[in-house]
């Protein structure tokens, strides 16, 4: 939801809509178009980003226990006090990619054309492709998708989904550029990579792969002082970053961990940067996946260009693209790509 404490600093805000629709919430739980519009039109929103999936549970859901719907929950999300908060596994605003483009658009026109994205962890290749199809068609794109890899996590996630379902960041990144690429449609939508991405490297890393911009939320969660003792959703976090409880939040120092959290994010983007110019780099659009090697086993070495090919732009239109990425392009609802690399 969008908070008191989201607004009263004034920074800025990346306004995540998931399927609880939490700050645009009609009472039966749908997407309320006036709510939508009036936190959309506050100064420190600058992004819409609608959640289909997160790297830690995706096709999930979620289940936020009535003990830790506090007051101060219940008018962020919008719901009642004394019940259970719950986000289902899949929207009810939209039911198919062709709905989802039409609700990127009536998003942007309710915001007064703020940039509209999706996030996703990617798990089957046409849903992918799907979705592209429908931004061709109906000429309407949205302005940025974040990947997340499946090694996205939360101590409140079923361990089978956080260990086994989705894609990993570097597969699904990969598909989505060149998906992107190949449809000609790469210079209108950025990407975003996260799952994982807590140091210089991994920013580097991930930037080569495609992505123009990194989230990092694991690293954070680290700087803060999370141990990850996995009681997210038990109101009983010991370091007292997920948790109401009076007396373990007293563990949380913000005047502490405000300063760690700045000084981690300062000097990992400062080591990154470090890493391009000793790679003899002056930005980091000039990464490619060239720069980065793999190693594959104790004789063997390969790029990331080697092991992931880049595809010509809109080659995926006229048939010039790998085929086994044209297969996935085309793909229908009954039929299932294993390998789109090669």
């Amino acid at each position: 939801g969008v908070s008191r404490f989201h607004l009263q600093p004034g920074g800025d805000i990346v306004w995540n809509v998931g399927t609880g629709y939490f700050g645009c919430r009609a009472p039966d739980g749908r997407f309320c178009p006036d709510r939508f519009r009036d936190n959309a039109a506050r100064p420190q929103i600058r992004m819409i980003e609608i959640k289909l999936s997160q790297g830690a549970k995706p096709g999930h859901g979620g289940l936020l226990p009535k003990e830790k719907v506090t007051p101060l929950i219940a008018e962020a999300r919008g719901v009642p006090l004394g019940q259970d908060c719950h986000s289902p596994p899949r929207h009810s605003a939209f039911g198919n990619a062709d709905e989802l483009v039409g609700f990127v658009g009536r998003l942007r026109e309710l915001s007064g054309g703020k940039p509209v994205g999706f996030k996703l962890c990617v798990g089957q290749v046409e849903e992918v492709s799907q979705i592209v199809h429908a931004m061709l068609r109906h000429k309407v794109y949205v302005d940025f998708i974040t990947v997340d890899g499946a090694e996205g996590g939360t101590g409140a996630a079923p361990p089978e989904f956080s260990n086994h379902i989705g894609l990993p960041l570097v597969e699904g990144l990969v598909l989505v550029d060149s998906l992107l690429v190949g449809a000609g449609i790469r210079d209108k939508i950025k990407i975003i990579g996260s799952g994982k991405v807590v140091s210089g490297f991994g920013m580097v890393r991930t930037l080569a792969l495609g992505a123009d911009i990194c989230n990092s939320a694991r690293g954070m969660m680290f700087a803060l002082g999370c141990i990850q003792s996995l009681k997210c959703n038990t109101n009983h976090c010991p370091t007292g970053i997920a948790t109401q409880n009076t007396r373990l939040m007293e563990g949380l120092v913000v005047a502490d961990k405000s300063v760690r959290v700045y000084n981690f994010q300062r000097k990992t983007v400062e080591i990154a940067c470090d890493i391009l110019g000793a790679m003899g780099l002056d930005h980091p659009d000039k990464l490619d996946r060239a720069h980065i090697m793999k190693r594959l086993d104790d004789a063997t070495c390969r790029t990331y260009a080697e092991l992931y090919p880049s595809v010509k732009a809109g080659s995926l239109l006229d048939g010039t693209a790998p085929p086994r990425l044209v297969e996935a392009f085309n793909i229908t609802d009954d039929k299932n790509v294993l390998s789109y690399v090669h």
